[in-house]
Order: C-alpha cells, then structure tokens, then sequence
C-alpha cells in the first residue's frame, strides 16, 4: 500500500500556492459557468445584468471572447460597409474595363445616339447622319440684312475625328455611370474648323451690304446755299465677334446672328465749328464773285464756281478747315486769261521711219495757280475788295532737248493699253496721267506711283467715280487711277523693269489680266519698280476717251514674254440678299480663283534668260440679290 502520508496534501494547500495550470481551468469553468448563468437570467427576467467581462463598461475594457482571441466590437461594426464597398468598387472596375475603347452610354453628338458603339462604328454613324443638315446653306442675319453662308465657300468644315475623341472619354465619376444605367443622356456638339482666310473673305462680303460709314459733322453746299451736316455714327460688323458666332453655330440648323459695332465719326466735329465754319467762312465765300486779275485781262469766279470748288474738312482738332479745289479754279478762268501765257514744252521722241528723232524742248512763262489762290480763302471771307491777282513764273521744259539726247532714248521699248473706263474715271485716269508723262527715270531710280502724282484729292483735280470696294461698285474720290496703275505695271513689266512693290486687287476684274494687274490706294498701296537698265527710260502717257497708253522709250535690252497659268481652286461666290428699301444694285458676282503669271525675259545681247512666278489669289464677289420693289396696293373699289 502506498504510504500517503508521502504525498503532497493538494486540498489542504493555500490557494496560492495551487499549480498555477489547475488554477487556469478552475477560472475557465468558472467564467463559462458565469456566462452562462448570466445569459439565461437575462433572457428569463428580462433585466439586463450588471456590465460583465466582455462589454463595454467591464472589467476587461469592453472585448468579447471568441475562442482564444479577443475582437474589437468598433472593428465589427465597419466589417459589413466596407465589405459592400468592395463590393461597389469591383462592379464600377468591371464595368470600367468592360466599355473601354466604346462610346459612353447614353452620349449623344447634335442629337445623334452613339453610346455603347465603337469608335469608328461612331464616327461613320456620324458622318452618315450629319453631312446632309451640314452641306445646307447657314442662314444670316445681321442687322436689317438677311443672307445665307455656304459652309464649303467659307471653308467651315466637321473635325470628325476631333469630335469623337471628345465624346469618347468614359466618365470616372461614378454616380454619372450608375445613372446611365436607367436612361440619363449626355449631349455634345461636334467639333469645327475653320479656314480663316475663306471665312474672312465672306464676312467681308456680308459687311459690304451691312456696313454704313459715319458721316463727320460739315458743311456742304446745295447749289450757292451752305448748309450745315449733322454727325451721325456709322455701323459696320464686328468681324471678329462674327467669325466666331458662325464657327460656333453654324451646325445648330438655325439662323446665326451675327454682331454689330457702331463707328463713330473721325474728325470728332462740333456743332459748335460747324456754326462758326457757316457764318465766318461758307456763308461770306458764295456771297459775291472774285475777280482775277491777268496780264491787261480779267476773270471772275462766280458765286456757283466758288461753291464747287469749296469744301471743308476735320481739321483734327474738332473743327472744320476750308479745302479749295485749285484745277477747277484755273479751269474757270483760264478761257479768260489763257492770251496772257506762253505755254512750255517739253521735248520728244518720235520714230520716223526706224530713226527716233528728238523735238527740241521750249520754256514757257505763265500763270502759277497755285501761288494765285494762295489767299483766296481770306478774299472769301470778305463782304468787299474781292479780287485777286494773278501770279506769273517762268515755266520750264520738264523734259529737256538735252536730257532726252544723254539718255540713250533711241526708241519705244515698250507699250501697253486699257480701255472700258466710265467717264468720270477717265477724268481722273486723265489727271493722274498729266502728272507723269514725261517722267524720266535714271538708271538705278525708283519710281513710285503716289510719290509722282502727289495728293489724289479734289484740290488737285480728282472728282467721285466708281471703285470696286470689297468685290461690289462703289464710288470714291480719285477712282479710276488703278486702270492708270495696272497699264503703267504692265508697261513696265514688258520693258524689263524690277518690280519693287505693287499689289493686285483683291477681286478679278475681268478686262485686266490676271495675275498681271495693279491697284493703288493713297497712303497705303502703292505701285513700285525700279530701273535697272544701263540707260534712261522715259515714261509717256496718252490719254482719250475710251483708252490710256503707257509707253516706256529708251534703249531696248530684253525681250519680255508672259505665260498665265490655267486658273485653278475656284469658289463660287456668296449670295448677298438686299432687304426691301435699301439702295441695292444686283450683281451675278464672281468667282474666286488662283492663277499664276510667268515673266521670261530674254538678253538680246547674250541670249541669255531668267524667269520669275507670281501667284495670285483672288477673292470671290459677291453676288447681291435685290429685293422687289413692293407692289402698289390695289385701287379702291
């Protein structure tokens, strides 16, 4: 038998000194027997117990057993949203990846579904759908004008490529996706471009018809009667306001507005310097005749006279200053004066037989109407003691015996004629021609058209007539001289000159040749060449009714052909139509076209060639529609 008495006394052992694994257990079975014990009673009593291991509030700082491990009831709560937010997530990537590379759902461009389709099926769907509405002509309205723009002409055209790319990004924003899963649309426009210079070229042309210049405030004369004019401001398009209202509408289909700007007067007068102007200078000037007074003869300019040949003018500085028209003076009296002068002349050069003889110069002495008038403006303003005198000087030659035998000027070197010019165009083409026959130019001058004939104003001579003003007749003061300047280029251009600076106009007109022609405008345009020849040239001009003839004389060096090409990338004009009421006068337009001219020039004493190209683009001119006249209403029964 075992000797107990050997044996540790386990139940009479101090607690705390009991093996601390028994004690383990003990404290297990007690805390589920706790749990348990506790559980039922709250269920059975509905109370609830007193805060426990295991909760909030308990002992062991509100963490609940599960197994061996102990979790956060905080972290339990955020398992189930989290979990639905991967969820979320996974479904919005998976649909991400699953429309890469297609249209949006429910993207639509100008009205054209395209969602869901691939990109190029896109675009065709597109393109299929869209270019009938965009090949219509763009309705227009500005101002009282109504016309119509042809995108092709105006060089509008759909960047297809561009739009869809910009209809193609998936959107990342969720709730935007999940939206387009029950219907929600998306509306885009397409993508435009524009050729600028085309466009330009057709606002150019609508504002031809909408534009109306400001008048400065003046004074005119109705017959002998000075009469005050009111300042009113003009109106004209915004032209870049316009050009972006049509690149941004014109594929809506409906008619696009396009903006205006008013324009104010520039000479900024006053009522006031009009006033003054009426009673110190224009009423005083018409109110008795001036005499002047020659060599034993006398004249008299009329009140009528004096009223043509005066005008006034912005003085800058708000105020009005008096212009005197000094050739229509002279015109009036000279009949009456012409005895008491000796004309000059000038020495030529004519070809009798193949032989060029020279006529001798002659210096004249006669009246210089320029220091004649000088004072009239003061003699106008007087009530009496009306007269003026009339002022003499020696009047040489321009061109000596002299100079045309130091020159070299053996013969005609050149020629070229125009004709088909209005009659008041003639007279300016004529004024203009007086002042540079007989011009010489030295080897190495420069000439320039508006250098030689000065100011193109009515003091020298120039009347209103017609000009081409933005592909359309108009009228202005000096027109007509392009006709001189495109006769005199191509007289130069067939005597072998170097072309320093000339610009052609910007529409075609169909009795010059094309890419061979001229215009001037005064203080902006201007016609330039050069002689490079070793020997003079002179420069004459022949005027008559239907026609003006440019001959350039000196020593003959090349023989000068040219070629113009085949006209190429035509565009047809716009169609302008006139509304009811306003001046209108039709035109069937022109068209706009590229041509190019080929100048060779051959050494007739080496043989030698060289050539030179010049393209020209021309514009388009506008066709103008005018507006019935309204019927008249019917008589009365």
């Amino acid at each position: 038998m075992p000797d107990r008495h050997n044996e540790p006394d386990w139940a009479n052992q101090p607690t705390d000194v009991m093996p601390a694994i028994g004690r383990h257990r003990v404290d297990q079975t007690a805390d589920r027997t706790a749990d348990q014990t506790g559980d039922r009673t709250a269920d059975q009593t509905g109370d609830t117990p007193p805060a426990a291991a295991g909760t909030p509030g308990g002992p062991d700082g509100g963490r609940q057993p599960v197994g061996n491990r102990w979790v956060s009831l905080a972290k339990r709560r955020w398992m189930i949203p989290t979990a639905a937010l991967g969820v979320l997530l996974l479904a919005y990537l998976v649909d991400l990846a699953a429309t890469r590379g297609d249209m949006p759902r429910g993207v639509q461009v100008s009205g054209v579904a395209l969602g869901g389709l691939t990109q190029a099926a896109a675009q065709q769907t597109l393109i299929a759908e869209l270019t009938p509405d965009l090949r219509r002509n763009v309705a227009i309205r500005a101002g009282q004008i109504g016309t119509s723009l042809a995108p092709a002409a105006a060089g509008l055209r759909v960047d297809w490529a561009s739009t869809i790319d910009a209809a193609a990004h998936q959107p990342l924003n969720p709730f935007t996706r999940l939206a387009s899963l029950f219907g929600s649309t998306t509306e885009l426009g397409v993508v435009t471009s524009a050729d600028e210079a085309r466009l330009g070229d057709a606002l150019d042309g609508i504002n031809t018809m909408v534009r109306r210049e400001p008048t400065d405030g003046g004074v005119r004369f109705d017959g002998s009667t000075p009469t005050a004019v009111k300042p009113a401001p003009g109106i004209a398009l915004d032209l870049p306001a316009a050009a972006a209202e049509i690149k941004r509408d014109w594929t809506t289909g409906l008619p696009v507005d396009l903006p205006t700007t008013s324009v104010e007067p520039a000479g900024h007068v006053t009522d006031a310097a009009v006033s003054r102007t009426l009673a110190e200078v224009a009423g005083p000037a018409v109110s008795a005749p001036v005499t002047v007074i020659g060599n034993g003869r006398e004249a008299s300019l009329s009140p009528a006279v004096i009223a043509a040949a005066l005008s006034f003018a912005p003085d800058g500085a708000g105020g009005l200053k008096p212009v005197v028209d000094i050739p229509k003076l002279a015109d009036a009296v000279r009949p009456e004066l012409v005895t008491t002068e000796q004309p000059a002349k000038d020495a030529s050069v004519s070809l009798i037989g193949a032989t060029p003889v020279v006529t001798p110069s002659v210096d004249g002495h006669g009246i210089n109407y320029e220091d004649t008038f000088t004072g009239l403006v003061e003699v106008l303003k007087r009530p009496v003691n009306r007269q003026i005198s009339a002022v003499y000087a020696p009047q040489p030659a321009k061109l000596t015996t002299e100079q045309v035998n130091s020159l070299g000027i053996k013969g005609s070197i050149s020629t070229f004629s125009t004709g088909g010019f209005a009659a008041d165009s003639g007279q300016n083409i004529k004024r203009a021609a007086e002042t540079i026959n007989g011009k010489i130019l030295k080897p190495g001058e420069t000439f320039s058209l508006n250098t030689a004939t000065g100011p193109r104003d009515a003091p020298q001579g120039y009347v209103p007539a017609g000009i081409i003003e933005d592909g359309h007749p108009a009228r202005g003061i000096g027109g007509g001289v392009s006709q001189l300047a495109t006769t005199l280029y191509n007289a130069a251009y067939f005597a072998g000159m170097t072309d320093t600076g000339h610009q052609e106009h910007s529409y075609y007109i169909s009795r010059y040749p094309a890419a061979r022609e001229a215009t001037v405008y005064e203080g902006a345009i201007d016609l330039k060449f050069r002689n490079d020849l070793a020997t003079g040239v002179l420069i004459q001009t022949a005027w008559t009714p239907a026609n003006i003839t440019v001959t350039f004389w000196g020593t003959k060096r090349y023989e000068v052909t040219s070629a113009t090409s085949p006209r190429s990338s035509p565009i047809p004009p716009q169609t302008l139509n006139m509304p009811p009421g306003q001046p209108c006068t039709p035109s069937a337009g022109g068209q706009g076209f590229t041509a190019t001219d080929t100048r060779t020039m051959r050494d007739l004493t080496t043989g030698e060639t060289k050539t030179s190209t010049h393209t020209v683009h021309y514009k388009p001119s506008p066709a103008v529609v005018c507006a019935p006249a309204p019927s008249a209403d019917p008589a009365p029964n």
